[in-house]
């Protein structure tokens, strides 16, 4: 799998979770049902206002190969931290619910102020 960060806004630039890390501190979290239509961010701008085709044929792919046995990850506030592309694989398939873990408290970010690109993707 390909290394993968969760963004969120910082105090300069952004703040930003190793995806690993969120799937490890949530490995004994109860897994819960929640409905598609109640995930707000499916209704914003999430990965870029300015796709390009290739781009967006990307996202395509990988919405496609996703493994949907993995329940998406939730901050307190009900943020997606993983899993968007297993939310839109839902919507796809047109299933009302998703399997889900959240956050009672959001861990601290594994970066602050960062540049995405800055980040090691290895």
């Amino acid at each position: 799998m390909r290394k993968q960060y969760h963004f969120q806004p910082g105090a300069r630039r952004l703040d930003a979770w190793d995806v690993d890390r969120l799937i490890a501190l949530t490995r004994d979290c109860p897994v819960k049902q929640v409905r598609v239509s109640g995930i707000w961010e499916v209704d914003t701008v999430y990965w870029s206002e300015t796709m390009t085709p290739r781009e967006i044929g990307a996202h395509v792919r990988l919405t496609n190969e996703v493994d949907v046995q993995y329940p998406i990850i939730l901050g307190s506030d009900g943020r997606v931290m993983d899993g968007m592309h297993r939310v839109l694989r839902a919507i796809l398939d047109g299933r009302e619910f998703i399997d889900a873990v959240q956050f009672d408290a959001d861990p601290e970010p594994d970066y602050r102020d960062v540049i995405p690109e800055e980040l090691p993707y290895v």
